[in-house]
């Protein structure tokens, strides 16, 4: 029987990064809390779990190759709950003596005022979330150093693509349906966008290489735009013009009222007011591969987003007709 991955999260990195297993003839296991989940990779089993539960995460993951951490709480509860339960999560590996792979993101390097974020780039966090993500990376690379558990961190910048209801719902999909999309901060300032199967790609490869342990590596990702580039990129995708409402601190402060999750935005809002560029170099050298350029990326989401909309329409459908037929 082939070796054996476990994931953490059935979100779109967890369900790109089964893919690519699969794609390699792995044995890939999910965890997520209800065990169910939409698009499930063909060929992978999925378990209902609490990450909290050190426990059974031993449980989950004895015989695996690695293990991946690809989960996270409501952006609101960062700080009670992701150190915890990826602690957990880790724990479980060092007492398997398997593999730990971790997603993280770039904001325990705070702001670095425009100049390029590069893997070994000084940690600075000035935001309560960029403090959360540097403790996190520092419990995970000194249970390495330690001699704990071999592990290894992938991280990306805002990412996109299939499977993803984040950026994607907000940025992308309200334009296939004639209305506005969200974005946040200026318009004229250079972004790296991380593409969801690429980042999903990477953990995959730092789970299966051994030379890739001990270190952190930044997904292979296309150039820096700027948002209204982007939105230009849209354009010639879905083949009309896109509306868009851009909210800055003071809005997303408002918005904040109402909603958690918005109100955890404002202190990010630095990634979106200068130029927020990441050197990938490193991992596309080791890697021998790059990025998918954003015209492909953006083409590939528009398609599975329009899919995703049809697959809506017809459950939608498919339940009023069994309403009325119990009626």
């Amino acid at each position: 029987m082939s070796e054996l991955h476990v994931i953490f999260g059935t979100g779109p990195l967890g369900k790109w990064t089964a893919r690519e297993l699969l794609k390699q003839g792995k044995r890939v296991r999910l965890i997520n809390r209800s065990g169910k989940t939409d698009r499930l990779p063909e060929g992978a089993e999925i378990v209902a779990g609490d990450a909290f539960d050190a426990a059974k995460n031993i449980e989950w993951t004895r015989g695996a190759a690695a293990v991946y951490q690809c989960a996270q709480p409501r952006y609101h509860e960062w700080a009670e709950k992701f150190p915890r339960f990826q602690a957990a999560i880790l724990d479980a590996a060092i007492a398997n003596k398997t593999k730990f792979i971790a997603a993280d993101n770039l904001y325990m390097y705070g702001d670095t005022d425009g100049q390029p974020i590069r893997e070994d780039s000084p940690y600075q966090p000035h935001t309560k979330k960029g403090r959360v993500r540097a403790e996190m990376a520092g419990a995970v690379m000194d249970a390495h150093r330690a001699g704990k558990v071999r592990a290894a961190i992938g991280r990306g910048s805002n990412f996109f693509g299939p499977d993803d209801h984040a950026v994607t719902d907000m940025a992308i999909r309200p334009a296939l349906l004639g209305k506005s999309i969200n974005l946040i901060g200026r318009m004229d300032q250079p972004h790296a966008f991380t593409y969801a199967p690429d980042f999903g790609k990477l953990l995959a490869t730092l789970g299966t290489r051994e030379d890739a342990l001990g270190q952190i590596w930044f997904t292979p990702s296309a150039p820096a735009v700027t948002q209204a580039e982007l939105v230009q990129i849209m354009e010639e995708v879905i083949g009309r013009k896109v509306k868009y409402l851009l909210a800055g601190a003071n809005m997303m402060r408002f918005i904040g009222l109402f909603n958690p999750d918005a109100r955890e935005s404002v202190e990010m809002i630095y990634e979106w007011n200068k130029p927020f560029i990441v050197d990938t170099s490193k991992a596309e050298q080791a890697f021998g591969w790059k990025g998918a350029p954003l015209h492909e990326a953006m083409k590939t989401t528009v398609a599975w987003l329009r899919e995703d909309m049809e697959t809506q329409k017809k459950s939608a459908a498919s339940q009023i007709q069994q309403k009325s037929a119990l009626t």
